[in-house]
């Protein structure tokens, strides 16, 4: 009897934890890295272990509620007027995502990548560099941003091609 009482016990713990799994796919995308670690503390409140929480994550990509490429697609949209390809691939590794997923969704916005680092450098500075100074600042901004140094070069050189 005590051992059915665990059971059923541990499977409603589980349902529990994909409730809040669910809960936190229905307000963005995360990627499998970010959703597990975002549902372990609570996972380990109800006594799941590391086991049974892979489990739910394979069940939730298996029906295509989490997704890696989805993920990788949201972000790099949400971030392509504020980051370079750089950064945003950085940023993509650091949250757990595939090389090869990474690879192929920036690989849809590389013929963008100059019109893009020209929009963050008009932004925040408007004009070309006065004097060296000056393109040092602007330089250090766009390598923080992830942007590419030919195209920083290019940037800065005054040689906007379209």
């Amino acid at each position: 009897m005590n051992q059915s009482l665990q059971n059923n016990n541990a499977e409603k713990n589980l349902v529990l934890l994909k409730k809040r799994a669910l809960y936190y796919l229905g307000k963005r995308e995360y990627s499998k890295k970010e959703l597990h670690e975002k549902i372990t503390p609570f996972s380990e409140t109800l006594e799941l272990t590391r086991q049974q929480v892979n489990q739910i994550l394979t069940e939730l990509e298996s029906k295509d509620w989490l997704s890696d490429r989805r993920f990788a697609d949201q972000f790099i949209f949400s971030k392509k007027r504020k980051l370079g390809l750089k950064k945003m691939e950085y940023e993509l590794k650091m949250r757990g995502v595939n090389e090869i997923i990474i690879h192929n969704a920036l690989n849809e916005i590389k013929s963008e990548e100059y019109n893009l680092a020209k929009n963050i450098w008009e932004k925040k500075f408007r004009k070309l560099p006065e004097n060296p100074e000056e393109r040092l600042k602007q330089m250090r901004f766009l390598q923080s941003r992830g942007i590419n140094s030919a195209l920083i070069h290019q940037i800065l050189s005054g040689k906007l091609s379209e």
